[in-house]
């Protein structure tokens, strides 16, 4: 009983996170160029941080998809949800694997995550459109994730300064997977 509680709990935190990249998205628009930048990513960045890989990449590719049908770029769903997918799945990847967890595990893989990301959403432009328009996003692009990599460092920083993290991370269900794994490492 207490195992489908947990997943519950996580279920429907990875659909507040996706909802919250949603909302970032779609609704805070800054147009530029070709197109718009948001401060979604921050929200991807944050739900890498607080869900984990599994749950995160689910959050990031639905809420920036979803963001993508609802303002009509229908043409955008599929490469916004590989790319937003596997940015948050980088992150992760590297923070929980390479890094086992730490803040600077976080910071880096945000940082490969973004990589990753602007090189998702320029094979994208190229394969729709030609070189000129991927180029002349590269700018916009660049800009729109370098913001949400800082303003999720300073939602992070002030979460750790709070103990928000950890009420977040509990509520997540993530906590508790973090602390069975500590223990196992140290025999308990």
């Amino acid at each position: 009983m207490k195992k489908s509680q947990v997943n519950v709990k996580g279920i429907c935190f990875t659909g507040i996170m996706a909802a919250l990249v949603f909302v970032f998205t779609f609704t805070f628009k800054i147009p530029l160029g070709n197109g718009y930048t948001h401060l979604g990513d921050a929200f991807i960045f944050l739900s890498a941080y607080l869900l984990g890989g599994k749950r995160a990449t689910f959050a990031a590719g639905l809420g920036g998809a979803l963001a993508d049908l609802a303002g009509g770029y229908t043409m955008w769903i599929a490469p916004t949800f590989i790319a937003k997918f596997l940015m948050a799945g980088v992150c992760c990847l590297v923070a929980e694997l390479i890094f086992k967890r730490s803040l600077l595990g976080y910071a880096v893989g945000a940082v490969a995550g973004a990589i990753v990301h602007i090189g998702a959403y320029s094979l994208a432009w190229f394969l729709l459109f030609d070189k000129a328009a991927m180029i002349s996003a590269f700018p916009a692009l660049t800009l729109q994730t370098v913001v949400g990599v800082v303003v999720a460092a300073v939602f992070v920083a002030v979460f750790r300064k709070t103990g928000t993290d950890n009420k977040l991370r509990a509520m997540a269900g993530f906590e508790k997977k973090e602390k069975k794994a500590e223990a196992a490492s140290e025999g308990k």
